[in-house]
């Protein structure tokens, strides 16, 4: 059987929208969302009140990041709510309440600034560790090293990335060599427990000092 060649024109465009028809296409994903908050545990569940919005949402580790171990230890030793800084897939649920996905944990403490950090959206990285104490925040704005009995030292910096996932962030200003050597690694402060999902090396000179360090709201990594 054939058909007229107008006929097959005049069908053409049903066949075409037919192929593009929503019924065809796979359903939208669930967004990926940065999200910071307080953390606590209820009936069981680890439950992310955020400093955006005030939002309930339920965590859970599809990733293996281990935060439920992590928040456990935490919070025996404190008894308080933790702080927590948290990249995962957001799902909505038919009954109104959330859930987070986790992918990645960028920050998890019992002290320190929390949702009351006003420099979180402008910092780009935050490094520190101890004995001796030192600290680094690096913002688009430049570098500034911090030391016990020291003036605070501000410069600009040059960032690379390095094989194995590494960035290194140097700068040489006012006779003095600055290399801050950042890995994808867990990491927990010595002094506090805090987790962070970055190992920092700080070289200053002929001294190499180790610590923690994770990315600020001005990078998702």
């Amino acid at each position: 059987m054939t058909f007229p060649r107008s006929l097959l024109l005049t069908l053409l465009p049903l066949f075409a929208a037919c192929q593009s028809s929503p019924w065809g296409d796979e359903p939208p994903g669930h967004p990926i969302e940065r999200l910071q908050g307080e953390v606590a545990l209820s009936d069981g569940m680890l439950l992310l009140r955020t400093c955006q919005g005030q939002r309930q949402v339920e965590l859970l580790d599809a990733g293996a990041t281990g935060l439920p171990e992590d928040a456990q230890a935490l919070l025996s030793e404190s008894g308080q709510p933790l702080f927590a800084d948290v990249l995962g897939r957001l799902i909505s649920r038919a009954d109104g309440s959330s859930q987070l996905h986790l992918t990645q944990v960028y920050r998890l403490q019992g002290e320190g600034h929390g949702c009351d950090n006003s420099e979180f959206a402008q910092l780009t990285l935050r490094a520190s560790g101890h004995e001796p104490g030192w600290s680094v925040r690096i913002t688009t704005q430049g570098m500034l090293l911090e030391r016990p009995d020291q003036a605070p030292l501000a410069v600009p910096y040059l960032e690379e990335q390095l094989p194995g996932g590494q960035t290194s962030f140097s700068s040489e200003a006012n006779n003095q060599r600055i290399d801050l050597w950042v890995a994808p690694q867990r990491c927990i402060d010595s002094a506090s427990g805090a987790v962070t999902h970055l190992t920092a090396e700080l070289r200053l000179d002929d001294q190499t000092l180790r610590g923690c360090a994770y990315y600020g709201g001005a990078r998702t990594e």
